[in-house]
């Protein structure tokens, strides 16, 4: 198979030895030739000789793909399909292409007796399989140190791919048409935009196909909250946190580490933009929380490790293209540092943000102490049946 990367560097000998006996194998037959696919963070376009990846480390992984039309059609690339695989040492995990769905199939893998099968002639398969990319290895593990197996398949979707484009059908299924009549007419001029966006049909995820995100509450405060309440969980949204892990970590705090990380591959590595706003929200959200900062020193030590990987991974010009809007990321991570910073924080954990403080402001140019333009007074809404004299 071709590489779409850069050039692979030269594996430790004990290294690609201890792979070779102990690393793991994806048998994956039948992928058109042209057919873009990767594992972590490196991809190919196959070729005519390709059956699978070899010297797979045992661990969490990401496998994706995607069709590409033959040159002669423009060579165009269609939607990535993506899905977190959790590798054991020697395993051997067969697929088929299917050409109807575009997909792997994986039924195989439970057939004891195929797998025997590959597995005694493995060494005649062997010069068919692509070694793993083991030169992303480092950097594959340090966006997924915090992703365990148990919290990856617990957010992907119950059909178990993670696909760039969602699968969505109309929330009305309007079979016949007696049904379509009380809907809005599309054949005329609409008046405004909003006339434009009310015509169409609204629409929701193929049931199984979205996402399993943790919910983030709309409302940040709690009930029979006053006036003063809602404007202090407005402004520190540590009771919106705490809501979050006890719905979804309530035993284990930190997954929502894992959860953050899972948001980001998708988006970076699977093109799923509702995993760039889920990390978008849980980011804010940890960000925001003054008061759970002192509460929960090690949640916050890693996610500044966290962040400081996965901003390390992020181009350049990403910031311009999509953060940069609403000055998001820059804003965010000023109140994470006002907040982090402050009197009360455990000090080793405002030595670390201070470090990454200057560190950021080192490679990115951000001054995180000058005024936003934006820090205007926080507008709250007040429910119904609260009334301020």
């Amino acid at each position: 198979m071709a590489s779409s990367s850069s050039s692979s560097v030269d594996m430790d000998p004990d290294v690609a030895r201890r792979l070779f006996e102990e690393g793991a194998t994806l048998v994956l037959l039948g992928i058109p030739q042209g057919t873009e696919l990767g594992i972590d963070c490196k991809s190919w376009r196959v070729g005519p000789r390709f059956r699978g990846v070899k010297m797979i480390p045992p661990g969490l992984h990401f496998l994706y793909y995607c069709s590409v039309n033959s040159p002669s059609c423009g060579s165009e690339t269609g939607p990535k399909t993506g899905l977190f695989l959790t590798l054991k040492p020697r395993e051997i995990i067969l697929a088929n292409w299917d050409p109807k769905e575009e997909d792997l199939d994986f039924s195989a893998s439970k057939n004891e007796e195929e797998v025997s099968r590959i597995r005694s002639t493995l060494r005649e398969l062997d010069p068919y399989l692509g070694p793993y990319p083991y030169e992303v290895m480092r950097k594959w593990v340090s966006l997924t140190d915090r992703l365990t197996e148990e919290v990856a398949n617990k957010l992907q979707p119950l059909s178990g791919r993670i696909c760039a484009f969602s699968d969505v059908i109309p929330e009305l299924q309007l079979r016949h048409t007696e049904d379509r009549a009380d809907q809005p007419r599309n054949d005329t001029a609409c008046q405004s935009m909003k006339e434009g966006l009310d015509r169409l049909p609204k629409m929701k995820h193929r049931e199984g196909t979205e996402l399993r995100l943790s919910v983030i509450p709309k409302k940040t405060y709690p009930a029979g909250a006053t006036p003063a309440q809602i404007t202090q969980c407005s402004l520190d949204l540590s009771y919106a946190l705490e809501t979050v892990l006890e719905n979804n970590h309530k035993q284990q705090p930190l997954n929502l580490l894992g959860e953050l990380q899972f948001a980001f591959v998708c988006f970076l590595i699977g093109d799923v933009y509702d995993g760039f706003e889920h990390w978008k929200s849980l980011l804010a959200l940890l960000c925001r929380s003054e008061e759970a900062m002192q509460k929960h020193k090690e949640l916050y030590l890693g996610l500044i490790t966290v962040l400081y990987h996965q901003l390390g991974e992020i181009p350049p010009d990403f910031f311009v293209d999509i953060v940069s809007q609403s000055n998001f990321l820059t804003s965010t991570m000023q109140d994470f540092f006002q907040f982090a910073i402050g009197p009360g924080v455990d000090g080793a954990l405002r030595k670390r943000a201070e470090k990454f403080k200057a560190h950021l402001t080192k490679k990115f140019c951000w001054d995180f102490d000058a005024d936003l333009e934006d820090c205007a007074p926080v507008v709250v809404e007040l429910p119904e049946d609260v009334t301020v004299d």
